[in-house]
């Protein structure tokens, strides 16, 4: 028989399940991508959930085409658009995740 007592069984139990969610919702995240082209569709930034710049793809005669403040313009306003769908999905995530109640709730306001 176990020396644990039930309910410190169940705080660590619900601990364990949590930190299992913790990873399974990190998994998620780390695998959201936004690819916004650039107003001209020359330029297509990949971004990650944080907003980081993962990869970049350039259209091939792109840097010929555009003079340097052009085409910084495009990049930049690709990878706005690009943040801001990461970002989307990313709360479209976090909102559609089933969340526990906390205990206080859960036991009916006891502490």
């Amino acid at each position: 028989m176990s020396d644990i007592h039930p309910d410190v069984q169940a705080a660590l139990d619900a601990a364990r399940d949590l930190r299992h969610r913790i990873a399974d919702l990190r998994e998620k995240i780390n695998t959201i991508r936004a690819r916004r082209p650039s107003p001209s569709g020359a330029a297509v930034p990949e971004v990650d959930a944080m907003g980081r710049l993962t990869d970049l793809y350039l259209a091939p005669g792109t840097t010929e085409r555009f003079g340097n403040n052009e085409l910084i313009a495009e990049i930049m306003a690709a990878i706005r658009d690009s943040t801001a769908d990461a970002g989307r999905q990313y709360q479209v995530l976090m909102n559609t995740e089933p969340w526990p109640e906390p205990a206080a709730q859960a036991n009916g306001g006891a502490a």
